[in-house]
């Protein structure tokens, strides 16, 4: 029963299943991440989140699972259904979130034929960086809910898509009468959710604003660098996932993180693996300006941190106050 329009982003190495838990308990809708998560971690999360929401076992869990379409990819044989699939299935979350694939068609599809065995049907977001994209995944995936990811967005995504509001409006032109809506990138406060809102978006996705939490997995250190950053402190580059060895993203899809030494040791013209040395050793030595921290613009927004429900009190009680009353200009 989501009561507010705020949906918190799966992010590996970030959200938890009591992040998910706290954000669909205070009224809005929770994800966890799969990233590369064995299928027996992740039944064992979703039966946390289900412990944590009080559902009894056979009752649909009011909360979702990201998954990424190029992990699939490397792990799908072409003569089956993935297992991983199958198995958030059985657990019954609510929704499944699909992102950066080369065909996610084939996965939304095996989703759909396991619910038409089944009463309890699976609602299906995905992320969409282009208008093109969003029509696709409207027209020929029938997908329920379009994510519009803007540029502004931490973590990853296109590395040409548009800002939020000029990519939102366009897709609301684009699909009038289509799926759900939900903006993405760069949103870290009421103001701006009320600003999205008005614009025509039925909803909201938050994914730095939940960095800023207790129940996210980010280490002290990492969150004491959020608490710092500016509206400048992010900057994307594939230069982050080098560095972390996870450089296997599909062409076009790149990541915003918070800018540190490992983009001046870039810029520098030092060697990839001289980079990887900096790296581990000062990873290894807890210095704050090696570290690879994935953050949105949104990110300067913030500056304390808060357990997730408050967080999303916070900026609701400014959508009740200031759009629900009819002032959200």
């Amino acid at each position: 029963d989501v009561k507010v329009p705020i949906v918190s982003a799966p992010m590996y190495y970030a959200s938890t299943p009591e992040l998910a838990s706290a954000v669909t308990s205070a009224g809005g809708f929770g994800f966890i991440a799969a990233g590369f998560e064995t299928t027996q971690a992740l039944k064992q999360q979703l039966q946390t989140v289900r412990t944590n929401l009080n559902i009894p076992a056979g009752k649909p869990i009011p909360a979702g699972v990201g998954l990424l379409g190029w992990i699939l990819d490397m792990t799908k044989s072409e003569s089956s259904n993935d297992s991983r699939i199958t198995a958030i299935l059985e657990e019954m979350p609510i929704a499944i979130w699909f992102a950066f694939g080369t065909d996610l068609g084939k996965y939304i599809a095996q989703v759909r034929a396991y619910d038409a065995k089944r009463t309890h049907k699976t609602i299906i977001f995905v992320i969409v960086n282009s208008v093109a994209d969003a029509t696709r995944a409207a027209n020929e995936w029938k997908v329920d809910v379009l994510v519009v990811q803007g540029i502004e967005a931490g973590g990853h995504g296109g590395e040409r898509a548009p800002p939020l509001l000029n990519l939102l409006q366009s897709v609301i032109s684009a699909i009038p009468h289509g799926p759900v809506i939900i903006g993405a990138g760069g949103i870290s406060t009421g103001a701006q959710i009320a600003a999205l809102l008005t614009l025509g978006a039925d909803g909201v996705v938050l994914g730095t604003r939940f960095l800023f939490t207790h129940e996210c997995m980010f280490t002290d250190n990492m969150k004491r660098v959020l608490m710092r950053a500016d509206l400048n402190a992010t900057e994307r580059s594939h230069v982050f996932d080098e560095v972390n060895r996870t450089g296997i993203w599909p062409e076009g899809i790149d990541g915003r993180a918070i800018s540190n030494a490992i983009l001046i040791d870039y810029r520098a013209g030092l060697g990839l693996e001289e980079r990887l040395k900096k790296y581990d050793e000062g990873k290894a030595k807890g210095e704050e300006d090696r570290l690879v921290i994935w953050a949105g613009v949104g990110a300067g927004h913030v500056q304390d941190i808060r357990n997730a429900s408050v967080s999303l009190w916070y900026e609701t009680v400014y959508l009740h106050t200031n759009c629900w009353s009819g002032r959200c200009a």
